[in-house]
């Protein structure tokens, strides 16, 4: 459950680089409006509510892992939008650590590289293509 309502956003901001400059002031707002008044909400609720540093009991769960991914993806797209969740930041802070530690490892750290491949570079012809698979 946690990680489709994690995706839910995900995918709003997946699609805000495929809207025009006029729709994206718009959907910006959308997507601040949704991430502060119902995601983030939601995620600090259940941190609430079981007193616990992670989504399920204490301990480290795939829903964890995605929400890490997001609050990345959020703070990277605009940071001040977790400023108003004190629990989402201590996950955050929290994740950080499991974040260095992973990074160091061989493989990964290789991936992380500049000129991986680990974000694709969108040109036009590319975000068209995403368009059409994704019937956008």
């Amino acid at each position: 459950m946690y990680i489709e309502g994690r995706a839910g956003l995900s995918e709003k901001l997946l699609h805000y680089s495929s809207h025009t400059p006029e729709e994206k002031e718009t959907k910006l707002d959308l997507i601040k409006g949704g991430t502060t008044s119902h995601y983030f909400p939601v995620f600090e609720t259940v941190l609430k509510s079981h007193g616990q540093d992670y989504l399920i009991g204490n301990k480290l769960c795939r829903a964890d892992i995605h929400l890490l991914a997001l609050l990345y993806h959020v703070e990277e797209f605009d940071s001040s939008l977790i400023s108003s969740f004190p629990l989402l930041k201590t996950v955050l802070c929290a994740l950080r650590a499991l974040k260095t530690r992973i990074s160091k490892l061989p493989t990964v750290k290789k991936f992380l590289q500049p000129g991986s491949l680990r974000k694709f570079p969108i040109d036009a012809k590319g975000l068209e293509a995403a368009k059409k698979i994704f019937n956008v």
